[in-house]
């Protein structure tokens, strides 16, 4: 059985970037997490090139299109 796929749009300030592709998770929670250590990753690559987190937020559809999780880049910092 197929797992269900999640979409990892990133919301700015600004603009929302759309993710297109999607990314298959066993669940909600993983799906979370992954985008736990993906906003941690981006963080870093902004603070190499001297920029910072400004409210960027992940928002995890399901394939449906509905909301399923919001993770804010600045509190992945603190989550385990």
């Amino acid at each position: 059985m197929p797992m269900p796929k999640f979409y990892f749009h990133i919301r700015t300030p600004l603009e929302l970037d759309v993710d297109d592709i999607g990314t298959e998770c066993a669940s909600v929670e993983e799906a979370r997490l992954q985008a736990v250590r993906a906003a941690r990753e981006i963080i870093c690559e902004w603070i190499r090139e001297g920029n910072f987190v400004n409210g960027e937020v992940f928002e995890i559809v399901d394939e449906q299109g509905v909301l399923v999780a919001r993770v804010p880049f600045a509190s992945s910092v603190w989550q385990h």
